[in-house]
């Protein structure tokens, strides 16, 4: 169910940034405009957290049941639920430099 709120809640994201943002181009900018990348930042965030909860939802439940039979295995079973959450990291990491550096 958690994932499933968070892909929501990214959806959610991206409709809010693609509708606020006005299409018209600033004298002088070159490259894209402002509509190209906001919506380029909300599909980064949007389906990197979509991704990302599915990788937890995945990995939480075989990390639950790897660590009741062997409580030693919870090292590794954490490690692989945070590679999970990176994704959706890497996603911001990606809107950010969209709409601020590009």
């Amino acid at each position: 169910m958690k994932h499933v709120n968070l892909a929501i809640l990214s959806l959610l994201a991206l409709a809010m940034l693609a509708g606020t943002v006005a299409s018209a181009q600033e004298p002088g900018q070159e490259g894209m405009s402002l509509l190209a990348k906001a919506i380029g930042a909300g599909l980064a965030v949007g389906l990197a957290g979509i991704g990302g909860g599915y990788a937890v939802g995945v990995a939480g439940a075989a990390a639950i049941s790897s660590v009741t039979e062997k409580p030693g295995m919870f090292g590794r079973a954490l490690l692989f639920v945070v590679l999970g959450e990176g994704i959706a990291i890497y996603g911001l990491l990606i809107a950010l430099i969209l709409l601020f550096v590009v």
